[in-house]
């Protein structure tokens, strides 16, 4: 018996599926051996457990029987449909009273289709695609069995099946006493309903053409395979490739890909959670993670294995790890939560590879999203109402920083962005949500994102003499709540600078010599760093604890100078937080459950390098958070204020109440004759001059004073 229009004989494959599924093994074995099948095992732990559907890798039938194969991608509808009957007999032969029906998920085919190769050859064929899901409808109910009701006699009907997408209404009633014409009504209580999602998925970047926009493809989900990925996933996709008519006209038809299987792809990046079930991490590959763990240069190695092509950098590379390994994310009974991500910012002169490490950063992360910030917006960053093209609702579509919830995202070009995008970002950093109310819609989404940023200083090259806030112009708002400010600046020094081009240079002609030794590969790394974030949640030992105050309390010390009165914030409690989450990451990289005091003194280390770069008072030499805080330090807070009262002064002295004004230069002059505060420009005086003014003490008239 051949199916019609093709040449699949029923009888053939059901025999050759049935020998494959029985005899199949990975590791040939001897003829007379009684070890069972791998899927004959696989059923049974169906079985025990009760699923509704079976993985079958199609490489294992390919293996097997490459004939049966290429029925199974040419005509997918009936060699499944043959699949799933003999399934459910052997099911039925091994548990009688096993009732659900059993699907075969077949995945891992032969060759990948890119989707801009779909065309109307491949209709109603097997196809196998890679992109990142970009949309997910709601679950929809899709009715499977129909019962109707008469509403003269109250009889009710059979279940009616779905055929081909329509439902066959009966025209009368059934109960030959009654019969009457059209009065029959559906019972919904009494239907059948599966869950459908319609999910959009876009091409990865990697396949878009020179100068390409990326194609999108709609995917049909049904029962299990509902909400089986996230927006935001780079997912392999198994299923056939169908058409169905349009209402417009039965001539246009649209196409879409039925879903069969649907599993994450790129071992380079860190498993987020993974759609199977069980843990991605077999027994084998944990021993394996556990022994490198154990190893005493563990964070040493881990460091060189990042980004092994920049040259040094080292304390850099290792915040990025802390970055990457994170900390706990902690809620109180109370209601307060304290982020467990630590944020980054890179500043630094151009060439000194920055956005090679935030391309690395991305790269590696779960749910890396790059953007630049000249070519995002406030919208694109968070969330934007559009109206879904299938149903014509409003609906709210993820921007970059919820896509990358629980991943890192990563902003280049952060100075250039403009203040309405950055501004949005003063959420998401601290309280990690972002909320919305726009269009009638009001949501609050988790963005439970780490923020990498890199920016270049304002006039390109770095201005020693000049604060950070002063050359980057970024809010300090903004710039207190990155946990390390590293500044990468590129200063001439003829024995780094010939160590920087030999690196260079080898890179490009592979110098055995100078290729590096015992650095780990990026999927080891990718594997180790997603264990940890997964099984490892340290806690704070009390010899930690005591180190961590200790800590604080000598940093906060540094800003009292002995004989002064002027007291300097050198550490504020986000920099107290910023390093229980740095130790936390510390100890998950040697994979220990409890921080230990040595992980606070490097955390610590860590934070007091970025600070001496990026928090330095150029006037006094020492740390000074007033200038990532407030964006003036506290010594030239004070000069300020000297000169402001030396002016006041000099005001009182030479000018009466309602007198004659005076002019801006020539106070100017008398100035710099009693200042007690160095040298005083025009803008110090503007300044000084201003404060008083905003105190009612002088007026301005352009370049003259008069006192009120």
């Amino acid at each position: 018996m051949f199916v019609w229009g093709t040449n699949i004989s029923v009888q053939d494959v059901n025999a050759a599926i049935l020998r494959f599924l029985k005899n199949f093994r990975e590791q040939p074995t001897e003829p007379d051996s009684i070890e069972e099948g791998k899927y004959m095992k696989e059923l049974d732990r169906v079985l025990e457990m009760v699923r509704e559907w079976i993985d079958v890798d199609a490489m294992d039938i390919f293996s097997y029987d490459p004939d049966l194969y290429n029925k199974m991608v040419r005509y997918p509808l009936e060699v499944l449909a043959i699949f799933e009957i003999v399934l459910m007999d052997i099911a039925s032969s091994r548990d009688p009273y096993f009732e659900k029906h059993i699907q075969a998920r077949v995945f891992n085919l032969k060759t990948s289709t890119s989707m801009r190769n779909l065309n109307p050859s491949d209709i109603e064929k097997m196809v196998s695609l890679k992109g990142m899901i970009i949309r997910c409808s709601p679950i929809i109910p899709e009715i499977r069995e129909a019962v109707f009701r008469c509403l003269v006699c109250g009889f009710y009907s059979d279940p009616v099946r779905v055929e081909r997408g329509k439902i066959l209404e009966p025209t009368r009633c059934l109960k030959d006493e009654c019969a009457a014409k059209n009065s029959m009504s559906l019972v919904h209580n009494r239907c059948s309903f599966a869950d459908k999602q319609i999910v959009r998925l876009q091409e990865t970047p990697d396949e878009i053409p020179e100068g390409g926009t990326p194609h999108t493809v709609s995917l049909l989900m049904h029962d299990k395979l509902v909400d089986a990925g996230k927006p935001g996933d780079r997912v392999e996709v198994t299923g056939i490739y169908r058409a169905m008519s349009v209402r417009v006209s039965p001539i246009h038809r649209t196409t879409y890909i039925d879903c069969l299987h649907i599993k994450k792809t790129n071992n380079s990046r860190m498993l987020a959670n993974s759609i199977e079930e069980d843990a991605p991490f077999d027994e084998h590959m944990v021993e394996q993670l556990k022994k490198l763990s154990e190893q005493p240069d563990i964070y040493d190695r881990l460091t060189r294995s990042m980004a092994p092509n920049i040259w040094e950098l080292e304390d850099v590379k290792k915040g990025l790890l802390c970055q990457l390994f994170g900390g706990n994310a902690l809620t109180l009974p109370s209601g307060a939560s304290f982020r467990g991500d630590i944020n980054i910012l890179l500043v630094g002169d151009p060439g000194t590879s920055k956005s090679q490490l935030l391309q690395y950063i991305h790269k590696l992360s779960p749910r890396g999203i790059y953007t630049s910030g000249k070519g995002s917006s406030a919208v694109g960053l968070t969330a934007y109402v559009s109206k879904d093209p299938e149903t014509g609702e409003t609906v709210l579509e993820s921007g970059a920083l919820v896509l990358s919830d629980k991943g890192i995202c990563c902003i280049d070009e952060f100075d250039k962005m403009s203040d309405s995008a950055r501004s949005m970002l003063h959420e998401v950093m601290e309280q990690q949500t972002v909320s919305i109310a726009k269009a009638g819609i009001i949501a609050t989404l988790n963005a439970r994102t780490s923020v990498l940023a890199c920016a270049n200083p304002s006039g390109s090259r770095y201005n020693p003499r000049l604060s950070v806030i002063d050359n980057i112009h970024l809010p300090p708002t903004l710039l207190s709540r990155f946990d390390l400010i590293y500044l990468i600046l590129d200063k001439p020094n003829e024995q780094t600078d010939r160590r920087l081009a030999k690196h260079i240079v080898a890179l490009h002609f592979e110098n055995p010599e100078s290729a590096q030794q015992d650095v780990l590969d990026l999927h080891t790394l990718t594997s180790y760093v997603s264990y940890a974030r997964k099984n490892i949640h340290p806690k704070i030992s009390d010899e930690a604890a005591e180190e961590l105050t200790r800590g604080y309390v000598e940093m906060r010390r540094r800003g009292n100078f002995p004989g002064s009165s002027k007291k300097v914030i050198t550490a504020t409690p986000r920099q107290i937080e910023s390093v229980i989450r740095l130790s936390e990451a510390l100890a998950r990289i040697r994979f220990s459950e409890w921080v230990e005091k040595h992980d606070v003194m490097e955390a610590f280390r860590l934070l007091e390098v970025a600070m001496q770069q990026s928090a330095t008072d150029h006037s006094t030499g020492t740390i000074d958070m007033d200038l990532i805080t407030t964006g003036v330090s506290a010594s030239e807070r004070m000069r300020r204020d000297m000169i402001a009262s030396a002016t006041r002064a000099i005001i009182m002295e030479k000018m009466q109440l309602g007198g004659p004004s005076m002019r801006l230069m020539e106070l100017l002059d008398e100035l710099k004759k009693q200042s007690p505060v160095g040298e005083v420009h025009l803008t110090d005086l503007r300044n000084a001059v201003a404060t008083l003014a905003t105190e009612g003490f002088v007026s301005v008239h352009g370049d003259s004073i008069k006192r009120t």
